[in-house]
């Protein structure tokens, strides 16, 4: 199992660093499928192996051509009140159901949600006509509404990143990449801290979580590197291809939790 777990984390953050989506959407629910472990358990290490991945992914990017966009740091720290706000929803709903396979049952239905909606976007992306909003209250609130869904979803990101910076501030690939990762760094760094001050911190073995983050900075560094090699149109065409597997992993995951 731990040898699944480190190749869906290796590709899940070469992708994740590729796409901007932190690679959490796919560790998550493959996690929720074969590793037994409960929901806290599983949304700490994902998110905290996806922050490593974030972290490791934003400082091979400094001096490159792509760049943080000038509303990057408004919907970031949106993001960071919503991680806040995502965690004590995860919290609440950890308390009030008993078995903590309905909490991952609400997550991947969620997820199943999401993911078809982003299909379809970047399927038909071309034909739709981009907004390009400069107000920086929209921001806040865009960012906020982006780290609470990454902080209760226990991804780290998520596709719907992508599909908020492309249609609401009309950035290109890889612009909505480089962007998405500055937010998950963000939610996450204040979700892992949130945890870490309310003591909220899930038993674990210290030895997975390790390997996942060392899998995490390998991914990041060959993802970023892909980034400078690869075209948009490629990108889009295995970001499609990964939403079609996060789907079909959510939906095994929402029968196996129902």
């Amino acid at each position: 199992m731990q040898i699944i777990i480190a190749l869906t984390v290796l590709i899940a953050t070469v992708l994740g660093s590729l796409s901007g989506i932190g690679g959490g959407v796919i560790i998550k629910p493959v996690m929720d499928a074969i590793s037994g472990l409960n929901s806290s358990q599983i949304s700490f290490l994902s998110g905290t192996t996806v922050l490593t991945m974030t972290i490791v992914s934003l400082l091979r990017s400094r001096g490159g051509e792509v760049k943080i966009d000038r509303r990057g740091t408004f919907l970031a720290i949106g993001a960071a009140f919503g991680g806040l706000a995502g965690k004590s929803i995860f919290s609440w709903l950890v308390s009030y159901f008993p078995d903590q396979g309905q909490v991952s049952l609400v997550q991947n239905i969620i997820m199943v949600i999401l993911t078809v909606l982003v299909f379809f976007y970047v399927l038909f992306k071309a034909r739709i006509r981009q907004l390009d909003i400069t107000n920086r209250i929209f921001a806040l609130f865009a960012g906020l509404f982006l780290g609470l869904m990454s902080s209760f979803l226990g991804i780290g990101g998520g596709p719907i990143n992508i599909m908020i910076l492309s249609y609401f501030f009309s950035m290109d690939t890889k612009t909505c990449a480089l962007n998405s990762l500055y937010i998950i760094f963000f939610s996450q760094t204040v979700s892992l801290i949130s945890n870490i001050v309310m003591r909220d911190i899930p038993s674990f073995d210290i030895l997975m979580l390790l390997m996942m983050m060392v899998c995490a900075v390998a991914g990041a560094t060959v993802g970023r590197a892909l980034s400078r090699k690869l075209d948009e149109h490629k990108i889009d065409v295995m970001f499609l291809c990964m939403l079609v597997l996060i789907t079909g992993i959510s939906v095994y995951n929402c029968f196996k939790y129902a």
